[in-house]
């Protein structure tokens, strides 16, 4: 990968956005192509694939290689795309429906698999495209046009089902922090396996303010925190609030009260191979403690298409096939006449 050899307009095609005005997929949009230019990989030796929905749009406003596939089918093709083709860099776009709920069999084991592919998961908790039902991440009791008197069960977790699938890299973001969109994009690329980004979006039109209680400018510094790799957890508005272990559980303080000093805030180690913090910090939900955006875990481990490549070579050398032909016919075999 180069630095500064693509500019974003060169991720970019002549297609008018269609999505609509206010929805939170144009920034998702613009800080993709901004991270797409940081990471410097050709428009063409990039694929971005996607299941249906509205998020699923998005290969349509892209200059690479597009597949806008079948509904909850995008991890699977993805995975296939990028076997077929290791060279390339994949991009898979799904929303929380798309995703989680008839793709979730395909999601968990891309992940499980480690498959090298960047998985953006636009998180709007609705159904947009087909007009306002309840997804996977709706909340009990969400009331929505599939649930006219609130849902009676209990939501995914996006993070929860990525560290339960054994998962070596989440990242979160939300829509209106194109910063930390770009920076965790970025990040996801540079990782070599199975990347999910969750990214809070805003439907505008059937799920309108649905993160508000986090990105509300008023409050969002102190119900989120930036997590940087090798920094001091700390937020708030005067970055004077830190998380500190209190027994096996994490625990939000203020800084120079109650005896807590900046000697007792965790710093932030996304590498490590065990996952028990990272867990914990990612299923943070901006109430007792804030929600963890950035770079949450990064860890290297073998991916399922380098495996996969390295193991086909080697049944080719020892068994001498170069084709499947070759394979067919290297047994025993008989004439039927």
């Amino acid at each position: 990968m180069s630095e500064n050899t693509f500019t974003p307009a060169d991720y970019k095609n002549e297609q008018s956005v269609r999505w609509c005005p206010g929805c939170g997929d144009h920034a998702i949009l613009n800080t993709l192509h901004k991270a797409m230019a940081t990471l410097g990989v050709p428009p063409h030796m990039t694929a971005v694939i996607s299941g249906i929905g509205c998020s699923s749009r998005l290969p349509y406003y892209m200059n690479t290689y597009g597949f806008h596939t079948i509904h909850g089918r995008a991890a699977a093709i993805a995975t296939g795309f990028k076997v077929a083709n290791p060279e390339m860099t994949v991009w898979q776009i799904s929303g929380d429906g798309d995703g989680l709920a008839i793709g979730g069999n395909h999601f968990i084991h891309a992940v499980r698999r480690n498959v090298d592919i960047n998985m953006i998961l636009f998180n709007n908790k609705i159904y947009g495209l087909t007009k306002g039902q309840y997804s996977p991440t709706s909340a009990r009791g969400f009331v929505s046009k599939s649930s006219p008197y609130g849902t009676t069960e209990d939501p995914f977790i996006p993070a929860e089902l990525v560290f339960g699938a054994r998962g070596n890299f989440f990242a979160r973001s939300i829509d209106v922090e194109l910063a930390t969109s770009q920076e965790v994009l970025v990040a996801a690329a540079r990782h070599k396996g199975a990347s999910v980004v969750e990214i809070l979006q805003n439907c505008v039109i059937f799920n309108n303010g649905i993160h508000n209680a986090i990105t509300d400018r008023e409050y969002r510094a102190d119900r989120t925190i930036h997590l940087r790799d090798g920094e001091k957890m700390l937020f708030g508005k005067d970055m004077n609030r830190g998380l500190v272990r209190d027994g096996f559980l994490l625990k939000a303080v203020e800084i120079g009260k109650d005896g807590y000093t900046i000697d007792d805030v965790l710093v932030h180690d996304a590498h490590c191979e065990s996952n028990f913090l990272h867990q914990q910090l990612a299923m943070m939900d901006g109430t007792d403690l804030p929600l963890a955006v950035g770079v949450i875990r990064d860890f290297a481990a073998p991916t399922y298409n380098d495996e996969i490549t390295a193991q086909i070579a080697d049944v080719r050398a020892r068994k001498g096939f170069s084709t499947l032909r070759d394979m067919i016919r290297a047994g025993e075999t008989w004439e039927v006449k």
